[in-house]
């Protein structure tokens, strides 16, 4: 298909779209970049239909730009990002919109280190004092992943860089978040079920910009890095 051509709809299995991301981050990651789909021609052809191989759901931080972490462009990827990844019943409905309508086989959710909204939840708990304004709503849907951790002191599992308890609770944090989307989402839910999704959350280091696998919900065909 030449880019100038209409799009049409895209058959990938959740591994596929997976090795996809993978390969776009290798390029990010090592600063050779294609910026695909991004000509004049490609973003005419886009004007009356899309079809996205993934639905990243990211944090809103302006150092997440997924498109950019994964090498993508116009009509790649669908997009839903709020501070902290943190869910409410649209922005479930916004995923299930990317994969029941538009029939991308991938979730991705997308988290990073130095997270401001897991280090506010943390100093929520250790203070007890609570941001101003609607802020809070943020912190109070995080503040549930932390509490499912089994100790702020249990660091050594994951070996993280910086600071330790708040980079562990920033992994429990992308992998609560991932089986928090199917089990309020039975649409979700059947999708992996039924192999023809993935649900998977990927822990991205803002120094390095390689996103790591390390929570699954179906097949991508690779394990989680937990190292």
């Amino acid at each position: 298909m030449s880019e100038s051509a209409a799009p049409t709809p895209r058959t990938m299995t959740p591994a596929e779209a997976w090795a996809l991301l993978v390969e776009g981050n290798e390029r990010f990651v090592s600063g050779q970049a294609e910026h695909p789909s991004q000509s004049v021609e490609h973003r005419q052809s886009l004007q009356a239909s899309q079809y996205p191989f993934v639905v990243i759901f990211g944090c809103s931080d302006s150092r997440l730009a997924a498109e950019l972490i994964f090498d993508q462009g116009l009509g790649d990827a669908f997009v839903v990002r709020t501070a902290g990844h943190v869910i409410d019943t649209t922005v479930i409905g916004s995923i299930e919109y990317g994969t029941e309508i538009l029939g991308t086989p991938l979730v991705v959710v997308l988290g990073h280190d130095s997270c401001g909204a897991v280090g506010a939840a943390v100093d929520a708990l250790e203070t007890g004092e609570m941001p101003p304004g609607f802020v809070r709503a943020i912190v109070d849907r995080v503040i549930p992943s932390i509490l499912t951790h089994n100790s702020l002191e249990d660091t050594e599992r994951f070996g993280l860089p910086h600071h330790p308890v708040r980079q562990a609770l920033l992994r429990e944090h992308v992998t609560n978040t991932v089986k928090t989307l199917t089990a309020y989402s039975q649409v979700l839910a059947d999708a992996v079920a039924e192999g023809r999704l993935a649900v998977v959350g990927a822990e991205y280091t803002l120094a390095e910009g390689r996103a790591r696998l390390v929570s699954v919900q179906g097949d991508v065909g690779v394990e989680p890095d937990l190292t």
